[in-house]
């Protein structure tokens, strides 16, 4: 069973960057599909984007076309997310998480997703 961590989370103005991680400190993440999610209180957890081991990159949300994207740093064994140009809206407290196997296709919504790290808190303030 995995055990993940997000961090990197912060305090950023609008336009700026921040790059988040998650990572595993007992099992190698290497081609195993994670997603990114995130959640404001009193919403539901909204979908960011998901890395793939066979399909590559899905987005979840449209929002984030162009200014979000994920790599892997299999060095760190860790997926990154990358996020530039920033919004007030993208606050929220983000989660990375994987499904029940490794080298699934993004699952379609938050329910296909079985293991979750305990999030990182991203406020964008001016």
């Amino acid at each position: 069973q995995l055990n993940l961590v997000e961090s990197g989370g912060g305090l950023v103005q609008p336009g700026e960057s921040l790059r988040l991680s998650c990572e595993d400190r007992t099992l190698s993440l290497y081609d195993f599909t994670i997603g990114w999610f995130r959640q404001v209180p009193g919403k539901e957890r909204e979908g960011v984007l998901c890395v793939s081991g066979r399909d590559g990159i899905t987005y979840y949300a449209d929002s984030v076309k162009g200014r979000f994207t994920m790599s892997r740093d299999d060095a760190k064994n860790s997926v990154i997310l990358q996020m530039n140009s920033l919004k007030v809206e993208d606050t929220g407290v983000y989660y990375c998480a994987a499904p029940s196997y490794r080298r699934s296709p993004c699952p379609a919504s938050a329910d296909g997703y079985v293991q979750w790290g305990q999030g990182t808190q991203v406020t964008v303030s001016s």
